[in-house]
């Protein structure tokens, strides 16, 4: 059995997310304590309850210590099962972060499988609906597997009620190189607000178009119907070889020009940097490239987040990680291991 941490690195959810995907992946059971300790509401909060019960039911697992505030969890899975799935979090919990879970071993199960995940879509301290769409999937359909992701409704914090849909082909993780990013080839900045007025978007939108000299025509403003309000405004950079996706989220008492330049800080330094892969997506592509046993990519320095996850990754996994300071906040990563039999 592996036992885990969960206060050590970044000491948040990600630790249980990454070791739940991956011991359905491997069928090794684990055990976690100190279940986000140094957060001011440590344990299970109903969102990482919903992954851990998500990922239960993929994996017919036994579970112990699965409950609200709990600071210990042991889990021990049975097999994959692909299949029709509805998981709801039942609050504006990230229903991303949910399917971050559970994404991987569906990747590779024995056959295709549809998600409904009902909970937050666009939320801060996850990645949004949009990421995964148009940045992540499209490296993961790369590397073998078929995902299609659609946003049946937008969710924001605190009210939720979002849901996203997804199908998943599985197949064969094949490594990627993404060393280059390769000529910017489009430009988009999208507000959405929900039962907010529109100046907000506007404002943000054009706050960060102003920062980054963008041309007027890059901005779209949208207003959609959610559960509840709630704003977020992405700036899209496509390349000829990545697709990147920044987000920044309305919070009450930060003015809307601050969450713009927040994003517009974001897309210069990757700019900057010249690197194909930003900071989150960096953190996403860890866990796949490690199932595939091999790829490479550039990207900028690592966040704490990325370094918990790749020692998390470690205990399941014989792989060799390797990242090495380029300078002029430029990283490689380059994944390494043999093939299991």
């Amino acid at each position: 059995m592996v036992i885990l941490d969960g206060s050590q690195g970044e000491g948040g959810g990600q630790i249980l997310r990454t070791a739940l995907a991956l011991s359905l992946v491997t069928g090794r059971p684990f055990r976690i304590e100190k279940i986000r300790a140094r957060r001011a509401n440590p344990g299970l909060r109903r969102q990482h309850l919903t992954a851990v019960r998500a990922a239960a039911e993929v994996g017919a697992a036994a579970l112990e210590g699965a409950e609200i505030g709990s600071k210990t969890l042991c889990f021990t899975p049975s097999g994959v099962r692909p299949g029709e799935y509805h998981f709801a979090v039942g609050t504006a919990g990230s229903a991303t972060l949910v399917l971050q879970t559970v994404l991987p071993p569906l990747l590779l199960a024995p056959g295709p499988s549809v998600l409904r995940i009902e909970g937050g879509t666009h939320n801060m301290q996850a990645p949004p609906f949009d990421f995964l769409e148009k940045a992540f999937l499209p490296l993961l359909n790369r590397m073998g597997p078929r995902v299609t992701a659609r946003l049946v409704r937008y969710g924001f914090y605190p009210a939720g009620g979002g849901e996203i849909s997804v199908s998943i082909e599985p197949g064969t993780l094949r490594p990627i190189e993404l060393v280059e990013r390769g000529r910017v080839v489009r430009r988009v900045i999208r507000a959405v607000v929900s039962r907010l007025p529109r100046h907000i978007a506007q404002r943000e939108a054009e706050t960060i178009r102003r920062h980054l000299a963008w041309p007027a025509e890059t901005v779209a403003v949208e207003e959609v119907d959610s559960v509840g309000p709630g704003n977020v405004v992405l700036a899209e950079l496509v390349s000829e070889h990545v697709t990147e996706v920044f987000a920044g989220f309305g919070q009450r008492g930060v003015s809307a020009e601050k969450v713009g330049a927040g994003v517009a800080r974001e897309v210069r330094r990757y700019l900057e940097a010249g690197v194909p892969v930003g900071e989150h997506l960096a953190d996403q592509l860890l866990v796949p490239l490690a199932l595939a046993r091999g790829g490479t990519f550039r990207t900028l320095a690592p966040s704490s987040h990325t370094q918990t996850n790749l020692e998390t990754l470690r205990k399941f996994l014989d792989v060799d990680v390797r990242m090495e300071d380029l300078g002029q906040d430029i990283w490689q990563v380059t994944i390494a291991g043999e093939p299991e039999h």
